[in-house]
């Protein structure tokens, strides 16, 4: 069987260089030099070519989520394990919907987390037992949302869809008045326009709406 190349992300340096130091005892296991930030994360996943990064979900003042947004949309192919000290359920949702594969807490043993390490290069998972249920509602009921996110955007006209790309950018509107060619205040009639299409009553709402229906910054 062909070792597995593990990157570990990780801000505290005890920690991870202790588990580095466990998991490299495991003869199928190959440990990367370990990443403190993001910055040497996204650079080592592209030049050490994991195939399992173990992803923490503070890294400093950095989100592990962003990490793991990057790691997906630049290396499809690597499998994230987020191994964190966090037990917030909306955090694991919101880690699977980017992409990761396993979501393991910082109080599990060594010989669990090289299990679904060994997993995930298989193309397996592994969500806590006792809150998988949860985490399937939340995502079956997320994919409801997003659907019906994607038909009222389907609502607007092509200009409201341009300004609302605008916003997710985070334009203000006399950004979004210079990029489009439009007065401040055609910019203001649009955007008042699609809120009310929308059924919200903030750009934030709109904007979030967007997103879960797969609007991104920069793809305009």
């Amino acid at each position: 069987m062909q070792p597995i190349r593990v990157l570990i992300v990780d801000d505290h340096a005890l920690f991870a260089e202790a588990l580095a130091a466990r998991l490299g005892r495991e003869p199928d296991l190959v440990i990367l030099p370990i990443a403190a930030d993001s910055r040497r994360a996204l650079a080592l996943a592209g030049t050490e070519r994991p195939q399992v990064i173990v992803l923490d979900m503070t890294l400093g003042a950095e989100s592990g989520l962003d990490v793991l947004a990057r790691v997906r949309e630049d290396h499809p192919d690597v499998r994230v394990v987020v191994l964190t000290a966090m037990s917030d359920l909306d955090a694991l949702v919101q880690a699977v919907r980017r992409g990761a594969v396993g979501w393991l807490s910082k109080t599990e043993g060594a010989d669990l987390v090289a299990r679904v390490i060994r997993s995930a290069a298989r193309q397996g998972g592994w969500i806590p037992p006792e809150v998988l249920g949860e985490v399937l509602r939340r995502l079956v009921a997320g994919d409801a949302r997003d659907a019906g996110g994607a038909r009222l955007l389907a609502d607007l006209t092509p200009r409201e869809r341009e300004v609302l790309q605008c916003m997710v950018d985070g334009l203000g509107r006399a950004e979004i008045a210079e990029r489009l060619g439009l007065s401040a205040n055609t910019v203001r009639t649009h955007t008042q326009n699609l809120l009310a299409k929308l059924d919200m009553h903030s750009a934030l709402e709109a904007i979030t709406l967007a997103m879960r229906a797969g609007m991104r910054p920069g793809s305009g």
